[in-house]
């Protein structure tokens, strides 16, 4: 996997013409096909969990708006990068193995190879630029429903006043927040990206071996996310410890 990366940033960089219009129709389809459910999953967290179980919690003190400040925390930090990341995995990645899982069975890939044609440049360079990009992207749409499931629960349940919901969330949110929310889910989409692509290549076995190759690339990309994004909050945190206190 290291390597297929490797030689897509060098593919992308030796020569960084004739693939822009493939990488545009693949950005339309991951928006196309992410969008809504990523918008639901992500409002519907943001009411659920951090914004009815954290906002019982505030309430207990009388402060429900304060959970404007537990948001930056909790939405833009985590789950808002994790659950785009998890929808683009779980859309656009299959998507992209069983594809080219299935032109490998069929020896699409072989036959490209045979006439000269680099698949790598051809098919995997355009993929994993357009689903590295348009994570990123996606994420500051994520940020905004994940806050708007937030405001949800504490304003309509819990009655708190919404001008200090968002007060008390801007106090507390900095450049830093925002561009290493964007920054991690970036490198999220370049990891599924790398995963689905090296599974479909490697796809093996007929129709049988693209199934098995989905799930395995789901697998990988879920895990190469969480363990990803445990080692970037972790350094993170430890370079910026006024991250952690709330205003």
């Amino acid at each position: 996997m290291v390597q297929l990366a490797g030689q897509v940033f060098g593919s992308a960089i030796r020569h960084p013409v004739g693939y822009w219009g493939e990488v545009r129709d693949q950005m339309f389809e991951i928006l196309k096909l992410c969008w809504i459910p990523m918008m639901v999953s992500c409002t519907a967290f943001g009411f659920g969990a951090p914004g009815l179980q954290g906002g019982n919690l505030f309430l207990l003190f009388g402060i429900p708006e304060r959970l404007g400040s537990f948001f930056i925390m909790a939405s833009v930090r985590e789950f808002a990068p994790w659950i785009n990341a998890m929808v683009v995995a779980g859309v656009m990645g299959t998507a992209m193995t069983a594809d080219l899982g299935a032109r490998r069975i069929r020896e699409e890939i072989d036959a490209m190879e045979v006439l000269g044609v680099d698949p790598i440049r051809t098919l995997i360079v355009p993929r994993v630029l357009a689903i590295t990009l348009m994570t990123g992207l996606l994420d500051l749409v994520a940020l905004a429903f994940g806050v708007l499931g937030g405001y949800m629960a504490s304003v309509w349940v819990l009655g708190a006043n919404s001008s200090a919901f968002f007060e008390n969330f801007f106090a507390n949110a900095t450049v830093t927040d925002v561009w290493a929310s964007v920054a991690k889910t970036t490198i999220f989409g370049l990891l599924i990206g790398v995963v689905c692509c090296y599974k479909g290549l490697r796809t093996q076995g007929g129709p049988i071996g693209v199934g098995r190759a989905v799930n395995q690339a789901v697998v990988i990309s879920f895990a190469a996310i969480w363990i990803f994004n445990y080692v970037f909050t972790t350094i993170l945190l430890g370079l910026n410890p006024d991250m952690q206190v709330f205003k």
